[in-house]
């Protein structure tokens, strides 16, 4: 005698499949915003991270020549060599070879010699969150140059306006500037000294002011004409590809976090080595 024994199972439907994807759809688009706010976090404490580390390698140049190193030196404000504050930091930042082996800072930017210096990605001057490229071409009246490595943090030139060409600035770091600790009268926890751009309104670069380039000066340096980010602001000004704020170095160390809606005449004052602004 044969037994048959009817199955309980069954297949899926074609509606309970549908079903199903929708419920696997819905569960993705609720958890994709969820990582990819974490990824940014993570993001963004890896650029808070590198602004630390520049603020390390000027405390250390600080300690080694009783002077912060200058902005860029230049014979004239818009002269060569052109070497700017970040390129002299190297050496603090476990970048001694580029610096002692590719680096010749009397020589112009633009000299052979300094080629492969001038291409070289530092990884600690680059934010994670800027989505563009790490280098780019540098032009002159729009006519191209050369390519140069990309930097996603200036120096902090003040409030004055660098088409003006500015000999001196009203921050800490400017033509053939000599800034020491004690010129910074504000006091260091009230005064920026780096902070961070994005290159959504143009490129800025580690290593210098490159004589007749476009912008040279703002590719190095930045002014607080405009709180960060905000929406008339110009490429000399700070920006960040983060939401609500951008990185500054302060000048004890620290970094701080500053909102778009900071007071503009706060911000001001922040930027200053010595206007006695009270902050």
């Amino acid at each position: 005698m044969h037994l048959y024994h009817r199955s309980d199972r069954r297949a899926f439907t074609l509606v309970e499949l549908l079903v199903v994807i929708a419920i696997i759809g819905v569960l993705v688009a609720m958890l994709l915003p969820a990582v990819q706010m974490a990824r940014e976090a993570a993001r963004r404490t890896h650029c808070k991270n590198n602004v630390k580390q520049i603020g390390l390698a000027l405390h250390l140049y600080h300690d080694v020549h009783k002077v912060l190193p200058p902005g860029w030196i230049a014979d004239v404000p818009d002269g060569e060599p052109g070497w700017g504050w970040a390129a002299f930091t190297l050496p603090f930042m476990e970048q001694n070879n580029l610096y002692e082996g590719q680096i010749d800072t009397t020589e112009h930017i633009d000299e052979p010699g300094n080629a492969v210096a001038r291409n070289t990605v530092v990884d600690t001057f680059i934010c994670p969150s800027d989505p563009y490229p790490n280098r780019f071409m540098l032009t002159s009246l729009h006519t191209p140059l050369f390519e140069i490595a990309k930097s996603n943090y200036v120096g902090v030139l003040g409030t004055l306006e660098i088409a003006d060409y500015p000999s001196n600035g009203d921050g800490v770091f400017y033509h053939n500037s000599s800034t020491r600790f004690a010129d910074v009268t504000d006091g260091l926890s009230n005064t920026m000294f780096v902070g961070e751009r994005c290159s959504r309104l143009g490129y800025s670069t580690w290593v210098g002011m490159v004589h007749g380039a476009d912008d040279a000066m703002a590719r190095i340096v930045g002014i607080t004409d405009h709180t960060p980010n905000h929406p008339s602001a110009h490429f000399d000004d700070f920006s960040s590809q983060h939401t609500n704020g951008a990185h500054f170095l302060m000048g004890d160390g620290s970094v701080a976090r500053i909102d778009d809606t900071i007071d503009f005449t706060v911000y001001q004052g922040l930027a200053t080595r010595g206007g006695g602004e009270v902050v």
